[in-house]
């Protein structure tokens, strides 16, 4: 096997398979089938991806067919939606098809099935027919409408579709096999009513095609060779094939001709990204209850969102092309995206100067005019990984802004920024030093008094200019900045899987931070920027203009920062755990009541700091040992933590920890298990006898009273 064919992920060696085994090229034929009831996200895009990219490797058509089968849920806006979002990655689609194009095809198909005994109507309650299709384990028994006539079948089956019944009254099933290992071939729906208003066909039908049924049907009708499915459709294959096999026969009788392509269905792994959801109907909540402003918010993994954000259509193909197409779910880590964004940014994005927090500097021994203001202009250079970006104006005057964050009054030693007696670089501009502040009533800063150095402007060439100082910082000049609205978003979710769970909501995970919006200015270059533009702020991020901007006010959104800050996020915590363990150690040995309280408090404000869920109940499991020391740092981060309740703990650990600590010879241990046990009303009762035996022995006054009142609940 060559290098090249190595290379190849398994869905283009099938491809190749099927070329070598004689499958005629020219017949090789993709398609993207999203449904209509909700906008793509960035789960979807692999797919897009994966079928345009094998339509343009192996020069095949790759249809766009909107499998719209439930007006129920489906609204043209979606299909507007995913036209727009497939252009914007960069794709053309062969032919724009629809499921109810052949609707009255798949109607016909349905009645040869049921002339053919493989199809009939039930009238059972949807109750009925779930009890009625057994278990995994048990088989499940026929019901008692599957053995009707055909002339009975055929005549509601018409009146289904001329609506003579109310939705629910009947369905209709294929004929298969109720007692097969695989549920779903234990006579699955083909068809429901519904009288529902399609966005497509109006009210023409009153019955409408189950998935299962039009998806393979629609297939066949578009000669797709390859159809390609994520992994939970491994177990609908089977039906797959056998409803292909009502309409395309392996003998030659019936009316079919055999050298159509007969579609095979293969799957691939989706995509799952960490600190995500892509469930639809969990998006659609997000939008309905106004948690996020519309399909498009930044803070959305919809394709529109991204790109409101300021993604770049490059940056998701590459990230689609990075992580591959493999049979086997993993997730993804949401960093990967980012870095590819910044890799395509940092390409193409220029270099401009914004200040989010400003706090002014007056540089005193700046030169003024006779008007009493001094400016100059300077050379900024507008990318240096782009050799064709040249260069831009940037006006410089006496009074700028720089970042709040930049200036300290009096500064540690490792601090690279202004503060008093220090010198640093204004980026493309000169050095400064800071000599003095003033401060308001309330002993804020207000302004920073600085002088410049004349001679080292940058790019001049002079010995000054090309003196080394410690940092570099940016700036705005304060009589020619523009002010901007600047959204500060960042993830929508705390944890890194929000919606796995048990028995807590996704939306317990929602990030309050997500938004943060901040008046800041931006150098007067950008006041002819248009909705789309994409910047860096430098030694901010990455930023872009957003579509609510107006020439009377702009508006720019936070794509991604120039580093991944939710690395060292999780770095911090977990590392700020370990290091509040070994606290624990000191408040133990302390023997005198109110010095262990004052060491108690920072642990306990520590623990309240971190927001990540599954680390905090994984610290927790994982000191649930015969060790005094970590049973207590369990404990402790039970009572405290407003991440995590005793509920979120499995039940085997959770009994383990308030058994091993009732039992335990430190009195700390023994009183902070019991609080949590009162404030954990689901085990207290079964924990009441083993307390009962505790008090008996007690010693700590303490705990003894803490204990009598407990069991006196």
């Amino acid at each position: 096997m060559s290098t090249e064919e190595k290379s190849l992920h398994f869905i283009e060696q099938i491809i190749e398979d099927s070329l070598a085994s004689g499958f005629p090229q020219d017949k090789l034929r993709f398609r993207f089938p999203p449904e209509p009831n909700g906008y793509l996200h960035i789960g979807h895009a692999k797919s897009i991806c994966l079928n345009f990219g094998l339509g343009l490797k192996y020069n095949a058509p790759v249809n766009l067919r909107f499998d719209d089968t439930n007006p129920a849920k489906e609204e043209q806006e979606y299909v507007d939606a995913i036209k727009e979002d497939l252009h914007w990655l960069g794709f053309e689609w062969a032919e724009e098809r629809f499921a109810s194009d052949y609707f009255q095809q798949l109607y016909d198909w349905a009645v040869l099935m049921i002339k053919n005994g493989k199809a009939y109507v039930d009238s059972q309650s949807s109750e009925d027919m779930a009890t009625q299709k057994g278990t995994p384990t048990l088989a499940g028994i026929d019901g008692p409408f599957r053995n009707r006539s055909i002339e009975e079948n055929l005549t509601l089956f018409q009146g289904m579709k001329n609506g003579d019944f109310p939705e629910g009254s009947h369905v209709l099933r294929a004929k298969i096999d109720m007692a097969s290992t695989n549920m779903l071939m234990r006579d699955p729906l083909m068809y429901r009513v519904l009288h529902r208003h399609h966005h497509r066909t109006g009210d023409y039908w009153k019955i409408y095609p189950m998935y299962d049924f039009a998806h393979g049907e629609s297939d066949y009708i578009e000669q797709i060779s390859h159809s390609i499915c994520t992994l939970e459709f491994v177990m609908h294959r089977e039906l797959y094939n056998w409803f292909l096999d009502q309409i395309y026969p392996e003998s030659s009788s019936g009316s079919n001709d055999l050298n159509k392509v007969r579609p095979n269905q293969y799957e691939f792994a989706r995509l799952n990204l960490n600190y995500t959801v892509m469930s639809k109907r969990k998006l659609l909540q997000l939008v309905q209850e106004n948690i996020v402003n519309g399909w498009d918010d930044p803070r959305m993994p919809t394709i529109s969102g991204l790109r409101r954000r300021g993604y770049t259509a490059n940056s998701i193909r590459k990230f689609c092309d990075i992580i591959g197409v493999a049979k086997r779910e993993n997730v993804i880590d949401v960093s990967l995206l980012e870095f590819c964004l910044r890799e395509d940014l940092n390409k193409t994005a220029p270099r401009v100067m914004a200040v989010l927090e400003p706090i002014k500097v007056i540089i005193t021994n700046y030169p003024v005019d006779p008007e009493g203001s001094g400016e100059e202009v300077l050379d900024a250079e507008n990318n240096q990984e782009d050799n064709e970006a040249g260069f831009r104006k940037v006006p410089f005057s006496k009074e700028l802004y720089i970042e709040r964050e930049d200036f300290l009054e009096e500064a540690p030693a490792k601090f690279f920024r202004l503060s008093i007696g220090r010198e640093v670089r204004l980026k493309n501009a000169y050095i400064i030093k800071g000599e003095s502040v003033v401060k308001d009533a309330a002993g804020n800063i207000t302004e920073i008094h600085v002088t410049y150095d004349e001679d080292s402007r940058s790019g001049s060439g002079s010995e000054a200019s090309q003196r080394k100082v410690a940092g570099t910082l940016h700036w705005v000049s304060i009589k020619h900045a523009l002010e901007a609205e600047v959204r500060m978003y960042d993830r929508l979710f705390i944890d890194e899987s929000p919606d796995s769970h048990k028995e807590k909501n996704f939306l317990d995970f929602m990030n309050p931070t997500s938004l943060q919006i901040v008046k800041g200015f931006v150098e007067p270059s950008l006041s002819t920027a248009q909705s789309g533009d994409k910047f860096q702020f430098q030694r901010l991020g990455y930023f872009n203009v957003d579509k609510d901007s107006t020439a009377s006010k702009l508006v720019f959104n936070k794509t991604v920062g120039l580093k991944d800050a939710w690395e060292e996020k999780g770095k911090k915590e977990e590392n700020l755990l370990m290091n509040t363990q070994k606290e624990i150690n000191k408040y133990v040995k302390e023997k005198d009541e109110n010095a262990a309280e004052i060491l108690l408090k920072p642990i306990i404000e520590n623990i309240r700091s971190v927001d990540n869920f599954s680390l905090i109940v994984q610290t927790i499991i994982k000191n649930i040992k015969n060790d005094n020391n970590s049973l207590l740092f369990s404990n402790l981060i039970l009572k405290y933590s407003d991440k995590a309740l005793a509920k979120d703990i499995e039940q085997e650990p959770l009994t383990k920890l308030y058994s091993m600590s009732l039992k335990s010879q430190l009195a700390a241990v023994r009183f902070f298990a019991i609080q949590n046990l009162v404030n954990d009303s689901n085990n207290l009762n079964e924990f009441i006898q083993q307390l009962s035996e505790v008090e008996k022995i007690e010693k700590s006054e303490k705990v003894l009273e803490l204990l009598r009142s407990t069991l006196q609940l």
